[in-house]
């Protein structure tokens, strides 16, 4: 690298650091929208949540290292002439530690997007369905229903503990789940 030779010692050694740091960067970048990211590789015994929730965000990463030198030395190349030598280290660490708040932040709101949209037998107790296919009296078979959960329209197995059987269309409420997660019902 003659190029860098002929630099001030600090400027130098602030290009050595953003190269390779600026490519490492890039690879990560594209391995992420690539899918290929998986995780930093490296285990961590600090855990970095700072917000006490269930964010998995470590604080002491690889990421978070090139992260931190990215900002360092790109602030440091820029300003190297216009801030003194001490200044420009405080400066370049702020901002090194600004591009790792700025991740975290970032992350902390991308995993806000995530939805569990599980579906639990549970979420049907108490809500009210059409008979789809009838339903036999006194837990004599099982029948069918329609039940909204979520905005979502399944079809679930049910039984019902009155005499008379529940005919199809028949609108009727969800009291408890039976084993093997048959509904027992009631007609309204």
């Amino acid at each position: 690298m003659e190029l860098l030779e002929n630099l001030d010692p600090f400027l130098r050694t602030l290009w050595y650091i953003a190269i390779p740091t600026s490519i490492i960067f890039l690879i990560q970048t594209i391995m992420t929208f690539i899918g290929a990211d998986g995780a930093d590789g490296i285990d961590a015994d600090f855990d970095g949540d700072l917000e006490h929730g269930d964010s998995h965000f470590q604080l002491f990463s690889f990421r978070n290292l090139i992260n931190f030198l990215l900002g360092f030395s790109w602030t440091g190349i820029s300003f190297f002439n216009r801030i003194p030598n001490a200044l420009l280290v405080v400066v370049s660490i702020a901002v090194g530690s600004l591009f790792i708040y700025m991740f975290f932040v970032i992350i902390r709101e991308l995993q806000k997007l995530a939805e569990d949209n599980s579906f639990t037998y549970e979420e049907t107790v108490n809500k009210s369905a059409d008979v789809y296919l009838t339903i036999p009296g006194k837990k004599a078979g099982k029948g069918k229903i329609l039940i909204s959960v979520r905005g979502s329209v399944r079809e679930l197995d049910a039984m019902t503990d009155n005499e008379d059987k529940i005919p199809t269309g028949s609108v009727v409420k969800v009291v408890r789940i039976e084993h093997d997660n048959i509904l027992l019902v009631e007609t309204l």
